[in-house]
């Protein structure tokens, strides 16, 4: 018993020491161009161990928001298909 519960410490200590960078918003992203791009490219150069961090889906997240509003699409609603159309 006493093995098992020092285990189990041990592993909520180690589990405890990872890297702690604060995770930026999308629109933060969006305001800042020269983070955004680097975190991009941090990504890019390692995607196996950060492509699916909040930070790096963030960041992508802001330069594909602001792609589509440089292109000007609009925004449409959604047509429930149930009510013919409306």
């Amino acid at each position: 018993m006493k093995k098992l519960s020092t285990a189990l410490i041990v592993a909520a200590v180690l589990a405890g020491c990872g890297e702690n960078t604060p995770v930026q918003t999308v629109d933060w992203y969006k305001a800042h161009e020269a983070e955004r791009t680097a975190m991009i490219a941090k990504c890019k150069a390692n995607p196996g161990e950060l492509d699916a961090s909040p930070n790096c889906i963030n960041a992508v997240t802001a330069a594909n928001h602001l792609t589509v509003e440089k292109r000007g699409y609009t925004k449409r609603a959604p047509i429930n298909v149930s009510e013919g159309g409306k």
